[in-house]
């Protein structure tokens, strides 16, 4: 049993350490503080974590997030079910209407893109299978938050990044948001009503995957 435990404060405390990097690149005293953890314990934690490829240290000797993290990340965006249930769905609508398209989940106070097309343009929005993005901005985020238009689509401007804009629909199961299907791309193509030019198509898209849930 004590094993067990002292397994578990190691843990811990490497998530800490994972999370406090999140943050922003840190030095090994700034780790040590804002884990409350000692420089030694930290010192410790971080080069297992570096040897994992959870953590990197870049020329400046400052900790930040390893590499191997994109990889898992991506991977278990992918084994989501929602992933596979919106594949077809997602293939359509890109081909529908030329642009890149994203499914999206909430994970606590972010956005994660767990499937995603990018557009065949050679000027296209590309979001990565992992990425996590605010919840306050972009039509996805306000999806997830509650806000639906009328029509049954939210769209958005220039709102996450200058130059694109976006439309998104909820995916309901059992009467919930559970995710957001967006169509995205630069304003040159989508316009400044992107709803008005591609908001059915990306409600049906959502409504197709609600079909296959």
């Amino acid at each position: 049993m004590e094993h067990i435990v002292s397994g578990v404060g190691v843990l811990d405390k490497s998530c800490w350490l994972l999370a406090a990097v999140a943050d922003g690149p840190c030095t090994l005293a700034e780790l040590s503080e804002r884990t409350g953890t000692s420089r030694a314990t930290a010192h410790r934690l971080a080069v297992a974590l570096e040897e994992h490829g959870m953590l990197r240290r870049g020329s400046d000797g400052r900790f930040a997030l390893g590499l191997h993290l994109v990889t898992l990340g991506r991977t278990a965006a992918q084994q989501f079910p929602l992933a596979d249930a919106a594949s077809d769905a997602l293939a359509e609508l890109r081909d529908r209407t030329g642009e890149s398209v994203q499914l999206y989940v909430r994970d606590g106070g972010d956005r994660v893109c767990v499937a995603a097309l990018e557009s065949p343009h050679g000027l296209r929005t590309i979001v990565p299978i992992g990425a996590a993005l605010p919840m306050d901005r972009g039509s996805a985020g306000r999806v997830l938050t509650g806000e639906t238009g009328p029509q049954g689509w939210v769209q958005t401007v220039e709102e996450r990044e200058p130059g694109v804009a976006s439309v998104s629909a909820p995916v309901r199961r059992a009467g919930e948001v559970v995710a957001a299907i967006s169509a995205s791309g630069p304003i040159d193509r989508m316009g400044r009503s992107p709803g008005r030019r591609h908001g059915g198509s990306v409600v049906e898209a959502a409504r197709a995957v609600e079909t296959r849930l």
